[in-house]
């Protein structure tokens, strides 16, 4: 689920929090480093339960309704095709999730049902829903385009459910849309009802996690030795006027450039464009850029890029 730049990303975040907090106790800052990492796998769960809530907060509502002593025709006959979903019930189901969720204590929705009723009643509204509704049982990937669409359309971007996860947990804004694309991956990814939904790694594998600790600790122990690579290269600059995070973009760069011989110059250079055209000042990246350019150029005369394998430079 993690990709490399949102480990670029937390790792930056992580120096510039130390920076703030004028703290030099590398092992704490590195475990809320990790801490905040893990706390996206959290959300993904999080996510994934309000799906299952929300069905489920629907089945109850027709089950009640049913029941009714003056109960009408359709009260007593629903149309039970959204909670018959095959993607809901599949994910529902799943011994998996199911056992993730209550290791990781997601019971959010259990105590803050009002969100997932809101949810509800904004999903019924929406003409996602509405169409899905009066045509139908169709194929298994109308079924699931169906749930694709709901969930980038009127969940994902739902404003209450923002509110309600930048109260909880503030990092979780930053990692949001990461997870939802991958939610939403996963969603398109079945292939038949009868497929069980799984449960997504935080990591893709052990050297993704090596990197979050080897990039954070050689920045931060490296970082008077990579601030003096930069320095002389902006002669119209004083220190003290570039943003401060623009200096960590440009430091956890340098160090890629010198210290991970197995990462490509060109990605290196890409990713922390990309990072400080997102984080940083409207000109930071072209600043960013002119720096690193020169610099690989002056790595390369002097043979510091020692990069292993064909085509890294």
């Amino acid at each position: 689920m993690l990709n490399r730049r949102h480990i670029r990303i937390k790792v930056m975040q992580s120096i510039y929090a130390m920076h703030q907090h004028e703290s030099d106790d590398l092992g704490k800052e590195e475990r809320f480093l990790f801490q905040s990492i893990e706390n996206m796998q959290d959300l993904y769960l999080l996510m994934l339960s309000a799906l299952m809530e929300i069905r489920a907060k629907e089945e109850e509502y027709l089950e009640v309704s049913s029941k009714k002593h003056l109960a009408t025709k359709e009260e007593r006959n629903p149309n039970k095709k959204f909670i018959q979903n095959a993607v809901l019930l599949s994910l529902s189901n799943s011994e998996v999730i199911n056992e993730a969720i209550e290791e990781h204590k997601i019971s959010n929705w259990k105590q803050n049902d009002d969100v997932i009723l809101f949810l509800l009643e904004a999903i019924k509204e929406s003409t996602v829903y509405q169409r899905y509704m009066s045509k139908p049982v169709g194929t298994f990937k109308d079924e699931k385009y169906f749930i694709a669409d709901l969930f980038s359309e009127v969940i994902a971007p739902n404003e209450k459910l923002y509110d309600y996860l930048e109260d909880n947990k503030l990092t979780w804004l930053d990692d949001l849309p990461l997870v939802n694309t991958f939610v939403l991956k996963q969603i398109k990814g079945f292939k038949s009802e009868n497929e069980t939904f799984r449960f997504s790694n935080l990591y893709k594998d052990e050297d993704d996690r090596d990197f979050v600790k080897n990039l954070f600790r050689k920045t931060v122990l490296n970082e008077v030795e990579l601030s003096k690579e930069y320095i002389d290269k902006t002669p119209n600059w004083d220190a003290d006027r570039i943003a401060e995070l623009d200096t960590i973009i440009l430091k956890m760069a340098i160090c890629e450039l010198l210290k991970f011989p197995s990462i490509p110059v060109k990605v290196t250079i890409n990713e922390y464009l990309e990072i400080a055209k997102e984080y940083s000042t409207p000109k930071s990246s072209i600043f960013i850029n002119g720096i690193l350019d020169n610099l690989v150029k002056d790595f390369q005369k002097e043979n510091k890029l020692a990069k292993a394998g064909r085509g890294l430079l």
